[in-house]
């Protein structure tokens, strides 16, 4: 985890506005100089690590949501693999062919996905470059959730090379890479 003092800064400094607190009443609950809250706050310094719990404190919240400038800790939940997520997806596509279309159960399925993505995804089934865009957001709001995906079996397991390279964006973003 890299705490990034800019960040930390934007986060103190909200939570401070927040209370409706000035960087001298901030300063004098801690015992410090406004002019040290303000460093905090431009991302000029960190408070000292004997200081973050009052800081916490009187900001009523954690250290973690002030080191992590408000990010939420992501909790691992293990490890899952790209080619179970564009099964999942060629699924949905059985299951219309086995219950058939009209059937009320797949409609219902299609029709809830489809207005949650706001997107057509019966359509999407039928265009293979589209399909793959399934399987990344099924990849992607696992990732979200906490699982890991290897980027190599990822990248074998798309024809499409935008698709990999949208995986790539989000799992630096999740520190997966």
């Amino acid at each position: 985890m890299n705490i990034n003092p800019e960040k930390v800064g934007t986060q103190i400094a909200a939570l401070r506005k927040q209370r409706q607190f000035t960087q001298s009443d901030l300063g004098e609950r801690l015992n410090i100089s406004f002019q040290a809250v303000s460093k905090w706050e431009r991302g000029e310094a960190l408070p000292d690590t004997s200081i973050l719990a009052a800081l916490a404190q009187a900001l009523e919240t954690t250290v973690d949501n002030i080191l992590l400038g408000g990010e939420k800790i992501m909790e691992y939940k293990g490890k899952l693999a790209a080619k179970d997520m564009r099964e999942g997806i060629n699924c949905l596509e059985r299951m219309g062919f086995l219950l058939g279309k009209s059937n009320p159960l797949y409609r219902y399925a299609i029709e809830g996905m489809t207005e949650k993505m706001d997107t057509d995804v019966a359509s999407m089934l039928d265009d293979e470059y589209l399909r793959e865009c399934l399987i990344l957001e099924a990849i992607i709001q696992n990732m979200i959730m906490g699982y890991y995906f290897d980027p190599t079996e990822v990248k074998a397991s798309f024809k499409h090379e935008r698709w990999y390279n949208v995986f790539c964006d989000y799992a630096k973003k999740y520190d997966i890479v």
